[in-house]
């Protein structure tokens, strides 16, 4: 805008300049008598309407400037939101994770009390074995006892029998007693892995009750946050309307404003016009190829990379949803705290990496600095098509993935009122490594 105030000076003070050289120029008089010529600006006329040009000028570029600022602080707002969304659907992972340990350490606290009972058994039934053999040896008698059964012996070979009864009679009394001491320390790991089992449950239900509590933390905090945006970004809309209004009558103040102004609206519609038209054919392509390559490609192999892109474009325009999407395309996701409905369907920026990703067979974890870690670190510099790019604030955790498509531009699914788009690259808070998952 400063450019165009620049512009537009010097050629009105060029008009001025001319027209005043006009009035100091001879005129033809049809008798001797010179006419009384026009008023005559002085020096100082001039250079107070270059100056009130200029001033107009520059305050178009004021303006441009003050707009540009509100813009980025609404970038910047929408990343401190994304920020503590971040920090919530972390969060509920982690719940999640802790929800599942203290559930199967529960489970398993059945399994070892079911064995303590099966060990209980054992003991049980060694123990009346033993005094089964023990009551019918009594009953018996001495006779039939090893000192009875040689004693009474009648021959050789009776001895041999006896001898050989007697110490069946010995093996069976020792098998029982060796069950019986095998079921007792049978007894006696089980009750110790059911202690341990307990224990573990204890501490992993305490854990989930901490997870809980945390979840529940950074959710409010994330609506707290969301409903504070809200506020603020209401506050930079009003204040953008009152600033565009100043603009606009700065600018319909010179009718060589205004009509570069038209022409500048009627580029952008134009232009946008074009993107949109460009947009859906690479998504209508995008479609036909993930169509084309089927419902569960296999891991890798040639072709992953554009897979994996192709999944992605195939979701251009679909709308903004904060916790939406997963492997198998977009979902329903987490309340905003803005007041939208709970139905609405779509991606949030982690959610589009795993709907593009699973097109090469590929799994990733739910939250984008999660997803950081997921693969293969490669320099900003090293790029190529198919990488995950990241954003951070100074301090802060990783709030933001994207995927790189090349030519200087990704695919993101941005915030709460946009759609999923291609656009250039930004550079501010983006981390200097990429994820390769190819």
């Amino acid at each position: 805008m400063r450019a165009l105030g620049r512009a537009v000076v010097a050629p009105l003070a060029a008009v001025l300049v001319a027209a005043m050289l006009l009035v100091g120029a001879p005129v033809a008089a049809a008798d001797p008598v010179p006419p009384t010529p026009p008023p005559n600006p002085t020096d100082g006329q001039l250079s107070a309407s270059r100056d009130a040009i200029g001033a107009r000028a520059a305050e178009v570029g004021s303006i441009s400037t003050q707009l540009a600022a509100l813009d980025e602080k609404t970038d910047d707002l929408q990343a401190a939101l994304a920020t503590r969304r971040e920090d919530a659907e972390a969060a509920l992972v982690d719940l999640a994770a802790a929800q599942d340990a203290a559930a199967a350490a529960s489970h398993k606290v059945d399994l070892t009390r079911a064995e303590t009972d099966a060990a209980t058994v054992a003991i049980d039934a060694a123990r009346a074995r033993l005094d089964e053999l023990l009551a019918q040896t009594y009953e018996q008698g001495p006779d039939l006892g090893p000192l009875g059964l040689l004693s009474t012996a009648t021959g050789p070979d009776d001895l041999v029998d006896r001898a050989a009864y007697g110490n069946m009679i010995a093996e069976q009394q020792r098998s029982v007693q060796e069950s019986l001491e095998k079921a007792r320390v049978g007894k006696a790991n089980a009750d110790a892995t059911a202690r341990a089992a307990l224990d573990d449950a204890r501490e992993r239900q305490t854990a989930a009750v901490t997870a809980k509590t945390t979840a529940d933390g950074a959710l409010a905090v994330a609506d707290s946050a969301a409903r504070e945006q809200a506020q603020q970004l209401a506050a930079i809309a009003a204040q953008r309307a009152q600033l565009q209004a100043k603009l606009d009558a700065a600018v319909s103040s010179d009718s060589g404003l205004r009509e570069q102004r038209a022409r500048f609206q009627k580029w952008q519609a134009d232009q946008a016009a074009a993107q949109a038209k460009a947009e859906q054919a690479e998504r209508n392509a995008a479609v036909q190829r993930v169509a084309a390559a089927g419902s569960a490609p296999g891991r890798g192999g040639p072709g992953a990379i554009q897979r994996v892109i192709d999944r992605a474009m195939s979701a251009l325009g679909t709308q903004y949803v904060w916790g939406g999407g997963s492997g198998g395309g977009p979902t329903t996701g987490i309340p905003d705290g803005l007041g939208s409905p709970l139905n609405r369907i779509g991606f949030d920026c982690s959610g589009l990496m795993l709907f593009a990703f699973k097109g090469a067979g590929l799994s990733l974890p739910r939250v984008s600095r999660n997803q950081f870690n997921a693969g293969k670190k490669v320099p900003i510099s090293d790029i190529r098509p198919g990488d995950m790019l990241f954003w951070a604030d100074p301090g802060e955790p990783i709030h933001h993935v994207a995927m790189f498509i090349g030519n200087g531009k990704m695919i993101e699914a941005p915030y709460t009122g946009a759609s999923v788009r291609v656009t250039k690259v930004r550079t501010k808070g983006l981390l200097p490594e990429a994820t390769r998952m190819i």
